[in-house]
């Protein structure tokens, strides 16, 4: 087991070509930069203007309803029995602070209980697809980076935030 910084989101919000950074399926085309160090301005902006054509509009998850994903998420993995320190949903996408198995196969298919169960919890509103194919599951290797990720997490703007320290939302 070990902590886990899991970063998705929603359905076509990081497109092919994106400009803030991409890298395709198994790195075979991938921008120079990223979101932080974005690449070039243009730099495969036709593959960009491509998969925008081919894709349907991203999905955003309303305020109103991100709490309730959220609360789905966290009531999954503490049914699974993991360890949950810090979630925030916002319209495109979601942080999560959790104690996974080191095996990354196993983590995405936790992570993949926790996408259908919030997206059960409100289909009603939005249904379909709400998440996104892929995530990031990065390792959270020392007490001050674990530190640094908790307080990134619950300082997200326009999200909706949970720490440990609200307990375990009831269903």
């Amino acid at each position: 087991m070990l902590w886990r910084h899991v970063t998705i989101g929603t359905h076509n919000s990081w497109l092919p070509g994106e400009p803030r950074g991409f890298r395709a399926k198994n790195h075979s085309v991938h921008s120079s930069g990223d979101y932080r160090n974005p690449p070039p301005v243009g730099e495969h902006a036709g593959l960009f203007v491509y998969s925008k054509k081919i894709s349907a509009e991203p999905i955003i998850i309303p305020s109103d309803l991100r709490a309730a994903v959220g609360k789905a998420m966290i009531r999954k993995l503490s049914k699974l029995g993991y360890q949950v320190l810090a979630v925030s949903v916002a319209g495109m996408h979601s942080h999560m602070l959790v104690e996974l198995p080191a095996d990354v196969k196993t983590t995405k298919r936790i992570v993949g209980h926790c996408k259908s169960a919030s997206s059960l919890a409100i289909r009603d509103r939005l249904p379909g697809r709400v998440w996104g194919r892929l995530g990031s599951f990065k390792p959270v290797k020392d007490p001050a980076y674990q530190k640094k990720v908790y307080r990134y997490i619950l300082d997200q703007e326009d999200a909706w935030h949970w720490s440990y320290r609200d307990g375990i939302p009831e269903d």
